[in-house]
């Protein structure tokens, strides 16, 4: 199952640093997005693009995660020669995120 079926996400960027919230759609499926999507898989995930650290911040009365990725915008927005120099296509990566099937069909209505 891909990420993207339970949850959506948003991005933000700042200078070489590139931010992607993880939001389930459903607040009973935030404990398994915790448990699968680590920081570790992020930075897997991400090895070729985020040069530095990703850092995983948890928010769970929002049901979401936010991942800080270092060295990722290839210098930064005025510096790279990236066609998404802002990150956004980042975030459609993470949600492609292969996950274990989930127990329950509490999928959000739209997947």
């Amino acid at each position: 199952m891909k990420l993207r079926q339970i949850a959506h996400s948003r991005t933000g960027d700042k200078g070489n640093v590139a931010t992607i919230s993880v939001i389930a759609f459903d607040e009973g499926d935030y404990p398994f997005i915790a448990e699968h999507v680590t920081a570790a898989r992020v930075a897997a995930l991400f090895a070729g693009v985020a040069s530095g650290p990703v850092s995983r911040y948890e928010l769970p009365a929002l049901g979401a995660l936010n991942f800080v990725m270092k060295g990722a915008l290839g210098g930064g927005v005025t510096r790279s020669l990236a066609l998404d120099a802002h990150g956004k296509g980042l975030s459609s990566a993470l949600l492609d995120l292969e996950l274990p099937e989930l127990a329950h069909a509490g999928r959000h209505p739209l997947t």
